[in-house]
């Protein structure tokens, strides 16, 4: 009998890809849960269709109410994570100032450490973890509902909610969601929704409103068969940094009969059939279905409309057999298709207003199954690359969404590849559809000029920026005073804690403590001996001695607290056992560690030093999907542009993050830990990726009046709280307060805090909630954050808050210090001088002499809080002589009669 030559359907993905290079999978089928199906196209074609169905057009009544409006949980999931990331334990005064020791530093050079790889997404290492971190095969979530076995799970995705809890709550590709209906709807169909923002819930009790979410529930087209009912099983396969396969069979044990490449910004959502009846369903109702004609040789084309008035189209691609398969409405709840089928239906949604019928016609047949990520960094500029590994009707280009941060930076040859159909997301906007089988963006102000000592952005506007550790003989002494006492207090109580979260804030702010004092206070005596301690502080952690040890997880790969383990409490540290918040924890780790072989490079070759920093970095940022020991990227989502913080629980509204200061923290420490370490490709990469998390952060996460991504209506809230795959709130998962929703995206303040957020939006946010006196009626260390977060804007008011000689040190949240916040406040601020007038540079470089009427015709200094001294004194008698130090570096000017940045 004939073959099906034209169609190429070979599911078996050997080679499926979450970053380059190529990833060789081993992979040992589990006794019990069903593969992938493997179509080929070599297949006889057993039936032969008499004709295009009798009917072109068929037509349904509803009986019964349709179901359009979904369910809404406005509540926060229920899992225990609600600990303030504040250390609560009061700070004990330590008796008096550390002592300096007779004994100096030498801090590596900073320089850059070597050649970049053309493509920087290169293995870290490959070892095993060190050997003082305990393998354990006894995890608290048992590997449940994946084929796979013995190899690195993504445990943070996108699609974990297909193989955690019950299986039945949503997955967002984006802009659909899918989800197993298991008896809802009286189908055992993995259902593919849309939402429209017009059927999203707000909340109605404040204003702005607090929340906006979408409802689940929903059922607009479900991939169904006769074969499926209560027996039926849903099993993840081939679970990627992209992408899975999700198997339907109709028991357990049974082969699959439909299976579904879920593929993040998938254009059509695709399911393969193996000899099973289609079901077509919806809660939605059909109102109509009409057959249109055959397309590309082998797909034949159907629309479909709803009881919503919503449009769909729907492509069956056969595989043996000829001509088109007959699909009959047999009432508003379910089209059947024919007996046997083998192939592949797909199904999109037809946006109003646009050229989509044409663009899916153009690219039906044809579906991603896969992704691999490619970027290249020459200093101040990279880009990545998101290339789709396709199935299919192989000639056909694929159609795939792009989320608004992706269209931005685009680069020529994708911008060409744009289409006019957007539809619009949860919770990221309007996705629009590029016909292309890869993307590539552009990023061209890379933070490649930020270090370790305090850095602002360039102030004309161009790229790039600048650091200062210049500090004037007042901020001098401060730092000196302050560090001397930090520096004294008992690293051992404040870092040995049953906690990896505040153990680790706490070694950063030591660890920024000594690098203040010795590079930018210049009193290496009195950083030695802080080293000392701090070197002794970390050791407990890499010796594995704290009182929560890490251990490895050999089940889904990884490295986690033992806590779980112990008392059966998945919650403690906010959930670390079950990879909630790895990168918020570990890098805190990680900046340490850079901060310690920066200032003693021998550090770093001790030991297992750098071996055990280096596995924390793999836990959460492994660049690649060879590592046999972790996953690929399991924080990071390279498609959002974000981390997501949750790890293994269900959750109805998808996964989630809080604190995107803590996120691009965590790959500024990646970024610092591969400039110390050698490692040009991980500081590439940490460049790279901090520059697109600046982009994802100012579209989705912090408001400007000017964002044109999230709802209007919700714009004045500032910041979006924690943003979720399906709901946006503005609160916290440890409480309400304004400080709290707001500083959550502050912390901890540090050289990259200018690069992540805008002034412009700074200045937004503390006019709406923290000026005119408000900041200071919040209490404890959140107060000790907002200040240090106006150094942003306004940095001599800050300095002159933390560098009062009466400051109250209750103010310091316990991961922050004193001598940092001074150093840091100051330098923004040009050296730490005070001003004791203000007025906006704007005005005094029109109107130079209005700001100086009354002076004595000396110089003053413009700083970069936009602000200025406009008292007539001299720099040399008022200000020291940094200012005439200043002005030697190459980055200031003297212009009639002012000292400005150049």
């Amino acid at each position: 009998m004939a073959k099906l030559a034209v169609l190429l359907l070979a599911l078996s993905h050997a080679t499926f890809l979450d970053a380059l290079p190529t990833r060789e999978k081993k992979r040992e089928p589990n006794a019990i849960d069903p593969r992938e199906i493997t179509i080929s196209s070599n297949l006889d074609v057993t039936t032969s269709y008499s004709s295009a169905p009798v009917s072109s057009l068929q037509s349904a009544t509803a009986t019964v109410e349709p179901s359009v409006t979904g369910s809404i949980v406005t509540g926060l999931p229920s899992q225990g994570f609600t600990r303030d990331p504040l250390i609560s334990a009061t700070v004990s005064e330590p008796a008096g100032s550390l002592a300096p020791i007779q004994s100096t530093l030498a801090p590596g050079t900073m320089i850059e450490p070597g050649p970049v790889s053309q493509n920087i997404f290169v293995p870290i290492a490959t070892a095993a973890p060190p050997q003082q971190i305990t393998s354990r095969d006894d995890h608290p979530v048992k590997l449940d509902n994946i084929v796979d076995r013995d190899v690195p799970i993504e445990t943070n995705k996108f699609y974990a909610n297909f193989f955690l809890g019950g299986q039945t709550d949503p997955v967002w590709t984006h802009p659909y969601s899918l989800a197993w209906a298991k008896g809802r709807g009286n189908t055992y169909g993995m259902a593919v929704t849309h939402i429209e923002r017009s059927q999203l819930a707000w909340d109605t009790e404040n204003t702005p409103p607090r929340y906006f979410i979408g409802p689940i529930g929903l059922q607009h087209i479900v991939f169904s068969a006769a074969e499926l009912g209560s027996d039926s099983t849903l099993a993840v396969e081939t679970p990627t940094g992209f992408s899975a396969f999700a198997n339907l069979a109709p028991s357990s044990g049974a082969a699959p009969i439909i299976s579904l490449p879920v593929v993040q910004g998938m254009g059509f959502a695709t399911a393969l059939y193996n000899k099973a009846k289609p079901q077509i369903n919806s809660g939605t109702f059909f109102r109509t279905l009409k057959y249109v004609g055959q397309l590309n040789g082998i797909t034949f084309k159907y629309q479909i409309t709803l009881e919503d008035s919503s449009n769909w189209l729907l492509y069956a691609t056969p595989v043996a057999s000829l001509g088109a398969p007959p699909f009959d409405l047999l009432n508003s709840q379910t089209i059947e298709g024919p007996e046997d089928f083998i192939g592949m239906i797909q199904v999109a949604k037809v946006p109003a207003n646009s050229s989509g019928e044409q663009v899916y016609d153009s690219t039906a047949g044809a579906y991603a199954v896969n992704a691999t990520i490619s970027g290249s960094v020459d200093g101040g500029s990279g880009s990545y690359t998101i290339a789709w590994g396709k199935d299919g009707v192989q000639n056909q280009t694929l159609a795939m969404f792009a989320l608004p941060h992706h269209v931005e930076s685009f680069d020529d040859t994708t911008k060409a590849a744009l289409t006019d159909v957007q539809l619009v997301t949860t919770t990221k906007g309007y996705a629009q559809l590029v016909v292309a089988d890869r993307i590539t963006m552009v990023e061209g102000d890379l933070p490649d000029t930020i270090g370790f000592a305090p850095w602002a952005p360039a102030t004309n506007g161009g790229t790039g920026g600048s650091e200062n550790s210049n500090l004037n003989s007042d901020a001098l002494a401060a730092v000196n005073s302050a560090g001397a006492l930090e520096l004294n207090e008992d690293f051992d109580a404040q870092t040995r804690l049953n906690s990896m979260y505040y153990s680790g804030k706490a070694l950063a702010k030591f660890a920024g403590i000594i690098y203040t004092v010795q590079t930018m206070a210049k009193n290496t005596e009195l950083a030695a001996a802080g080293l000392v301690k701090l070197k002794d502080a970390f050791n407990v952690f890499v010796n594995n001695t704290q009182p929560l040890p890490l251990v490895y997880d050999s089940v889904w790969k990884g490295v986690v607290s033992s806590g779980t383990y112990q008392n059966g409490d998945t919650g403690l540290d906010f959930g670390n056992t079950l990879y909630n918040d790895h990168h918020f924890h570990y890098g805190y780790f990680v900046w340490a560690a850079a901060v310690i072989g920066y200032l003693d490079p021998t550090w770093l070759d001790q030991g297992t030093n750098k071996a055990w920093v280096n596995t924390l970095v793999r836990d959460y940022a492994n660049p690649v999907s060879t590592d046999p020991y972790f996953p690929f990227q399991r924080s990071f989502d390279w498609f959002h542009g974000h981390s997501w913080a949750k790890g293994l629980f269900s959750s109805g509204d998808g996964k989630d993050q809080e604190s995107t200061s803590e996120d691009t923290f965590a790959t500024y420490a990646l970024k610092m830990w591969g400039k110390i370490s050698g490692d040009a490709n991980m500081e590439a990469r940490g460049n790279l990726q901090l520059a697109v998390q600046a982009r994802s952060v100012r579209n989705y996460f912090l408001l400007s009046s000017d964002n044109k991504v999230q709802p209007e209506q919700f714009i004045p809230n500032k910041v979006t709280g924690i943003l979720f795959e399906n709901k946006v709130d503005h609160t916290t998962y440890f409480g309400g307060n304004t400080e709290f929703i707001e500083g959550i995206h502050m912390i901890p303040l540090n050289p990259s805090s200018a690069y992540t957020r805008p002034k412009s939006f700074v200045q937004e946010e503390w006019d709406t909630y923290f000026s005119n006196g408000r900041v200071d009626q919040v209490a404890g260390g959140w107060k000790g954050i907002l200040y240090a977060n106006l150094a942003l804007i306004d940095p001599s008011t800050a300095y002159n808050y933390f560098a009062n000689p009466n400051f109250d040190m209750s103010q310091l949240d316990g991961g922050a210090s004193l001598t940092w916040y001074i150093a840091f406040t100051a330098a923004l601020s040009g050296g730490g001088a005070k001003t004791s007038a203000k007025v906006n540079v704007a005005e005094a470089k029109v109107e130079p002499a209005s700001v100086q009427e009354g002076a004595d015709d000396e110089y003053y200094y413009v700083d970069d809080s936009e602000y200025s001294d406009v008292e007539g004194r001299n720099s040399d008698e008022e200000y020291g002589d940094e200012y005439e130090d200043a002005s030697d570096d190459g980055e200031w000017q003297w212009e009639e009669g002012k000292k400005m940045r150049s």
